[in-house]
């Protein structure tokens, strides 16, 4: 063995005994962490088994009226309760953990938004978070109707295109591109609108917003071009 060759591996004896001795006196440390990780763990399981689960089956439960109430368009029952039945607000207050009360917000926008009282529907929606297909771009597509109710047109628009961009499906998208085109318009933005009838034109065109686009195009392209 050359003596280039034997002091390499002293080299790499020496660095490996001196990781062995690094792990060595950090042991206890390493010892810790694993121990603060499992148990993070182990609270995380038992607070989502033995807390949220079952109060997640109350709520369901408690909500059923309010969406009873919601349905027959009671709102303020389904709001505020009947006396002997909870309503969304105190889903929300007492089941603030469970998907229920996520949804509670929802509803609550919802009732606001019918109601017109626009500043607590945008409050309410925007504290509802979904994936869904469908309910994720109407809860946006309602953020942007109280905008619009309340006379702020751009903030409207970009919440419309949030609705039609979230979950896009061949119902909700049109119908809030459309809305969002109107708007365009409105305030002048033709070359926008156009970019939003061309897309509901090419990728929807068998919606019932599809059918009618060419008007709307044809509106915002002799606008944009005069």
């Amino acid at each position: 063995m050359s003596k280039q060759t034997e002091n390499e591996l002293l080299n790499i004896e020496e660095t490996l005994t001196k990781w062995e001795q690094k792990i060595e006196e950090n042991k206890k440390s390493y010892s810790i962490i694993l121990g603060a990780i499992i148990a993070v763990v182990a609270i995380y399981f038992a607070w989502t088994k033995l807390y949220v689960a079952p109060k997640e089956a109350e709520a369901q439960s408690e909500m059923f009226r309010a969406e009873r109430y919601f349905a027959q368009d009671s709102l303020d029952k389904a709001m505020f309760g009947d006396g002997n039945y909870l309503g969304f607000n105190d889903i929300i207050e007492n089941y603030g953990v469970t998907k229920s009360a996520n949804l509670a917000s929802y509803y609550m926008g919802i009732c606001y938004l019918k109601k017109g009282e626009y500043e607590n529907a945008i409050k309410y929606l925007k504290n509802f978070d979904s994936n869904d297909q469908i309910v994720a771009p109407i809860a946006l597509g309602a953020i942007g109707d109280a905008n619009l109710e309340l006379g702020n047109n751009e903030e409207a628009i970009k919440y419309y295109l949030k609705a039609a961009a979230a979950g896009e499906n061949k119902f909700t998208t049109p119908i809030y591109l459309m809305r969002a085109g109107i708007i365009m318009e409105t305030i002048g933005q033709y070359k926008e609108a156009v970019e939003v009838y061309k897309k509901i034109k090419t990728d929807y065109n068998e919606s019932a917003e599809g059918r009618e686009i060419e008007k709307y195009l044809a509106r915002a392209e002799a606008m944009l071009n005069s």
